[in-house]
Parts: C-alpha cells; structure tokens; sequence
C-alpha cells in the first residue's frame, strides 16, 4: 500500500515550492500620465480662447444693451424738449436726465472700463455731433484701448466698421455712440 503523504498533508507543510505572494499596487504609468496631460493641454488650447471669446461678447452685449436704452432716453428728451440736455463730464448724469436714467447705471463703471459721458454738440475727429454717448476713461476708471472689443460692439449695433455709421472711435480713442449727429 502505497501512500502519497504528500496529498494529505496540510498545505502549509507540502513539499512543493510556493511561490511568493506578490503585492500589487494600482498606479499609472509615466507615458499614461504623460499621454492625459498632453491630452488635458491639447483641451485647454481649444477651450480658452473660446472662453475668452464668449466673455468679450458678452461685455460687448452689455454694452450695446445700454447704449440703446441711453439714446432712447435722450431722443425721447429732445422730442418732448426740442433740445438736448447739457454736456457733463464723464460719469455724472445730466441733471435734465436724473428721472429718465437709471444714476446707478451711468454712473458705474463699464464693462469695458471707462464710464458713459453724454456729449451734446461735440467735435469728434473734426466732425460736430448734435448728440453722442461716449464710453470715456475717467480717474476712478481707465479705459484701456481694445480694437477687437470696440469692433464686437460696433457689430452688435452697427456695420461693423468703427470709421462708419453711428458706432465711432472718438477722442482718445473712446467708443462713440452718434444718437444725433
């Protein structure tokens, strides 16, 4: 009678050779890191721009938005009147206008920086407006120049074009908006 001890034995004390217990961790690997953050870079190539894009025409909107419901309060003015209110500085609203405009609103800071100044019988690059609104840089608010930014505008609101219509480069390169020129 033959018998195998090795089949009854308990594992732990079989003949055969165990192999030992390997730990293994789960961790990316240096191209897979490699590959996501050429990836996560290839993303946010295409992504800023588009963001940045989206926020210039949204300021812009804003903007426009304004300039329409201003210039509506000023014609208005000036067909009950048959004239237009005083020129201020930048920033103040013209008295005749304190219960047409909302204050809060003119006065503010712009979206693009600046603030609104009623300009009533101007000169504007050699050109004398009846009446214009123009975005101006004042002590508390720099304007910094921005052709792209003028131009967004100057395409919600008109031709496109800020050497033609009623949407202008002004003085100092400030934004015009001509209400009557």
């Amino acid at each position: 009678m033959c018998c195998d001890f090795q089949s009854i034995l308990p594992p732990s004390l079989s003949a055969r050779p165990r192999r030992a217990a390997v730990q293994t961790r789960a961790a990316f690997t240096l191209i897979q890191v490699m590959m996501s953050l050429a990836i996560g870079s290839m993303v946010m190539t295409f992504a800023v721009p588009k963001v940045k894009q989206a926020e210039m025409h949204s300021r812009a909107t804003i903007i426009a938005a304004d300039l329409r419901t201003f210039a509506t309060a000023f014609e208005t003015y000036a067909q009950e009147k048959g004239n237009w209110p005083t020129e201020v500085e930048a920033g103040i609203t013209p008295p005749e206008m304190t219960d047409r405009l909302n204050n809060t609103a003119w006065a503010r800071i712009t979206p693009i920086g600046g603030q609104y100044n009623w300009d009533s019988n101007q000169m504007h690059g050699g050109v004398r407006y009846r009446a214009a609104i123009c975005v101006s840089e004042t002590d508390i608010a720099p304007l910094p120049i921005n052709e792209e930014m003028l131009t967004e505008i100057d395409k919600l609101m008109d031709d496109g074009n800020l050497n033609t219509g009623n949407v202008r480069i002004g003085v100092n390169y400030d934004l015009l908006f001509i209400v009557a020129p």
